[in-house]
């Protein structure tokens, strides 16, 4: 059930979306996925700040097999739009050499942002490198991005709520609201 029927941030509306309980529901059958997926192989999750925190604690809570997490932080958006550039703010702190690595990101808009975290990640010569995201938008793809878990593929709508912001605020909204038309 959507908490609330709207919410304003700044001079923007948003709508409900999907709400909190779809998102968990979705969320566990990612983490039974990768729990089989990884089963006797240690994964290491490297969720990207700010707006992946909700779903890498979600995540975790349905993962049933060993792991451990270091979290990463990029920018690349303004206002509600991606700059085209990622600016690196806090780098991987976790030796990757010969890991298997989960990035865990809220929503792959551009893919500008996982393309770049992918080409860097990779020279660290991981075993593996797989990608998790909640939300995809295939229409708003710059780049090729191949990822391997997807909660939900979404039209091209500006989204907030459950980590995902709005000039740093709504992240805290457990649902998740569109832009109003």
């Amino acid at each position: 059930m959507v908490t609330e029927s709207l919410v304003k941030i700044g001079t923007l509306a948003f709508v409900p979306f999907i709400d909190h309980t779809t998102i968990l529901e979705r969320i566990a059958v990612i983490g039974a996925q990768i729990s089989r997926d990884y089963e006797d192989k240690d994964p290491l999750f490297v969720p990207i700040l700010n707006g992946a925190f909700m779903f890498a604690a979600d995540l975790m809570k349905e993962i049933s097999i060993p792991c451990e997490l270091s979290f990463v932080k990029v920018a690349s958006y303004l206002h509600e739009q991606s700059t085209g550039e990622v600016e690196d703010l806090i780098g991987i702190q976790a030796n990757l050499k010969g890991r298997h690595v989960i990035l865990v990101e809220d929503i792959v808009d551009t893919g500008l942002t996982m393309s770049h975290l992918v080409r860097k990640l990779t020279a660290h010569e991981p075993a593996s490198l797989a990608i998790a995201t909640l939300f995809i938008k295939p229409e708003s793809l710059m780049t090729q991005v191949s990822v391997d878990y997807t909660g939900f593929e979404i039209p091209n709508k500006f989204i907030v709520g459950y980590g995902l912001d709005y000039q740093g605020k709504g992240r805290n909204y457990r649902d998740v609201y569109q832009k109003a038309d």
